[in-house]
């Protein structure tokens, strides 16, 4: 005679000693749930950063970057602006023409990296979405403007309001020996400073943009460009029309997504999130041993029962699943209620943010965060293997351990 699994489940599971066997469960229970949650949430944080960087460069990065393998700059020609724009997904190519130069305002001066771009520049890039003070795009009715990051505008303390000066800025002539006369070894042009940009520090305390015909004059660059930037439409797959380009243009050029360009900041995020991952789940893991020891001590107090069971028909086989189950039982609703924690909380901080950065500074006020379907599989799935592992040697040892022989 077999016995249905639940009435010997029920059978077994009675006692003088359940109570305090239910205790060690429920502590399993609470930890298993706590460290579910502290994995959803601590991996839902680095995708919201992640995603946060993506946004933030995006502003500023184009989608695909062309600039030459050898030297810094490239005679430009005109069919490759035609090669690149007749490639499908391609919405706009802006010139660019990028250096160091010595701005000066008022008695302030400083080196800045300053970035001369061409008019699909304005149409297309994500600057605009970043500006903190002042007007886009960088030439108006005829009148060049430049675009100056918040680092370099404290820096120099520089006001959109005083019309009365304008940004100095100054690059080296490539002169040959013999020349004495100071003001003939650099180039010096003025422009209006015409809005502010905030992005990310490093950008912030370096960079401006100006229209690529001051760099032109400034730098003395004739028809020479430093790179290309595409911008693509939505639909675009960027993969593709990379490989094209490159396939286009030949081994002249290098080609790079914009993503490409900070490759080295994504990485080290997601070696951060698999080791955070790792040592959760790790702590997890060590909160299953009290699933191991309430299972085995159930296994102990119960071995009379279990072999009334043997006697009466129940297989091996039935003896195991029961202490397995009841294994998987205590995972589960820990797991479950960490899961549901987790993804509740991460999903009121990514409406509504209550938890705050703490500082005025800060890129946002909030923590940002973003759930993913994939790490809620992997917390899953790993609470599955770690129940498993943890369940399967005291229900092996009840399952084997006990006969009829053993009854008093």
């Amino acid at each position: 005679m077999n016995f249905p699994f639940f009435i010997a489940r029920k059978y077994f599971l009675s006692g003088k000693k359940k109570n305090f066997i239910n205790v060690i469960s429920i502590i399993s229970m609470v930890v298993v749930a706590s460290g579910t949650m502290c994995l959803i949430i601590a991996l839902s944080v680095f995708n919201g950063l992640e995603d946060l960087l993506r946004g933030m460069y995006g502003n500023f990065d184009p989608d695909i970057v062309v600039y030459p393998t050898s030297g810094k700059s490239f005679e430009a020609d005109s069919s490759y602006t035609l090669k690149l724009k007749s490639i499908e997904g391609v919405n706009g190519v802006s010139n660019v023409i990028e250096d160091n130069v010595l701005v000066e305002y008022k008695e302030a001066q400083r080196l800045v990296r300053m970035k001369g771009v061409s008019r699909d520049f304005d149409e297309f890039s994500g600057i605009r979405n970043v500006l903190v003070a002042g007007d886009f795009p960088l030439v108006r009715d005829s009148i060049a403007y430049a675009l100056v990051g918040r680092g370099v505008q404290y820096d120099l303390s520089l006001s959109l309001q005083n019309d009365f000066y304008t940004l100095q800025m100054y690059y080296p002539k490539d002169i040959g020996p013999g020349v004495i006369n100071p003001s003939r070894m650099y180039n010096l042009l003025n422009i209006i400073p015409g809005g502010v940009f905030a992005i990310e520090k490093y950008y912030d305390d370096n960079y401006i943009f100006v229209p690529i015909e001051f760099a032109k004059e400034l730098l003395n660059y004739g028809n020479r460009l430093t790179s290309l930037e595409l911008y693509l439409s939505e639909d675009a797959d960027p993969f593709s029309i990379k490989k094209s380009i490159q396939q286009s243009l030949g081994g002249a050029f290098q080609v790079k997504l914009g993503e490409e360009l900070h490759s080295d900041l994504y990485k080290v995020l997601k070696i951060e999130k698999l080791f955070v991952f790792i040592i959760l789940v790790a702590i997890i893991g060590i909160a299953s041993i009290n699933i191991f020891f309430s299972l085995t001590m159930l296994v102990i107090e119960k071995r009379k029962d279990i072999s009334v069971l043997f006697a009466q028909g129940a297989s091996s086989r039935l003896i195991r699943n029961i202490f397995l189950y009841e294994g998987c039982i205590v995972a589960f609703s820990g797991a479950g209620v960490g899961l549901v924690l987790g993804v509740g909380i991460s999903f009121i901080q990514q409406h509504y943010g209550l938890v705050g950065m703490g500082m005025d500074s800060a890129v946002m006020n909030s923590y940002p965060v973003k759930i993913e379907f994939l790490d809620v599989l992997l917390t899953t799935l790993a609470i599955i293997l770690i129940t498993l592992v943890a369940s399967i040697q005291p229900a092996k040892k009840a399952s084997r351990s006990f006969s009829t022989q053993t009854l008093q």
